[in-house]
């Protein structure tokens, strides 16, 4: 299991020591239970962060290697990672947040409240299982290869929950077993899946698609970015997307006076506090458009907001390698 890069030593802490040791932890010690679910659901989204980084640039040279790191945060993330090509590398980046892209911010409405950012992994879920069902049958039809791997992955994850369940009841029964594997493991995987989905949400709202480097809001402090693995630096993820999340910060330097600097936020709790509470009260802390909306086509009309196909079966072939 030789890394790819040096610095993914401290995913593999994170996946392999914190990860498992916080959530057994509470197997052990139930006790603990409620009292470690915050840690446990900042595991978890660290988990989701990891899984899309491995999708665009797997972490280990071998093969093996990455087919079985997938599925190890799979159970943590709370979904199989493959969905990540189909949604993200087939879809959301070749359109941006345009039409035809499964995950649009402005699918309901072109404001940004809080409403919207909060039942946006609702809305962008229906929209997205889309392109999985395709990219599936796809696979089902022309690569029995990688469909084994999607229903491996798929296993993986609903077997893993289950026993962890079982497990879970049969050391601390029916009630503090059930609470252990909440807290443990569901809860956090729930809340991962929500919470991937917002942080694109607001990576991309009042943000304009067509521009070369304000496509994307950027949340650019030292710690949002530690904890986050250089997750806060998305206009130069869009620009270089199969490129180490350790060199985002470089890359970000060299264009950082190119971006409009009401997309340079320091985080992502700061800004959350800032557009959807203090926002909600006082208007000037709202966000605004900036340059041309998503929704605007060159003619100046509004676009139907429907999903696009994934693309041919070759581009399929081609961005499985990193399942």
């Amino acid at each position: 299991m030789k890394l790819r890069y040096p610095a993914d030593w401290r995913t593999l802490v994170w996946a392999f020591v914190f990860f498992p040791g916080v959530a057994l932890a509470q197997y052990v010690v139930p006790a603990l239970a409620g009292w470690l679910l915050p840690v446990g659901i900042y595991l978890a989204y660290a988990a989701a962060i990891f899984s899309h980084n491995h999708n665009h640039c797997p972490t280990f040279t071998g093969r093996r290697a990455n087919v079985f790191f997938s599925a190890w945060i799979s159970v943590f993330y709370g979904y199989p990672t493959f969905a990540w090509i189909p949604t993200h590398n087939l879809n959301h980046h070749k359109y941006v947040d345009r039409a035809g892209d499964a995950t649009i911010t402005w699918r309901l409405t072109t404001k940004n409240r809080f409403w919207m950012a909060a039942l946006y992994f609702f809305v962008s879920s229906y929209w997205q299982s889309g392109p999985i069902k395709e990219y599936i049958a796809k696979a089902r039809a022309d690569r029995p290869r990688l469909f084994r791997q999607i229903i491996t992955q798929y296993v993986v994850v609903l077997g893993a929950h289950l026993g962890l369940l079982a497990l879970a009841l049969a050391l601390h029964g029916g009630k503090r077993g059930t609470l252990v594997y909440l807290s443990a493991f569901g809860i956090p995987a729930v809340c991962a899946l929500w919470s991937i989905m917002y942080t694109n949400y607001i990576q991309h709202v009042h943000c304009d698609p067509w521009s070369l480097h304000n496509h994307s809001r950027n949340f650019v402090s030292p710690l949002n970015n530690f904890l986050l693995f250089n997750g806060g630096f998305h206009t130069v993820h869009h620009e270089h997307a199969g490129v180490h999340w350790s060199r985002y910060p470089a890359l970000h330097r060299a264009i950082a006076d190119q971006i409009h600097p009401a997309l340079l936020e320091s985080s992502i709790i700061g800004y959350t506090f800032k557009a959807y509470f203090l926002g909600a009260f006082l208007p000037r802390f709202r966000t605004r458009q900036i340059g041309r909306p998503a929704y605007q086509t060159t003619d100046g009309a509004t676009p139907d907001r429907t999903t696009a196909s994934i693309g041919e079966a070759a581009e399929l072939g081609v961005t499985a390698r990193a399942i």
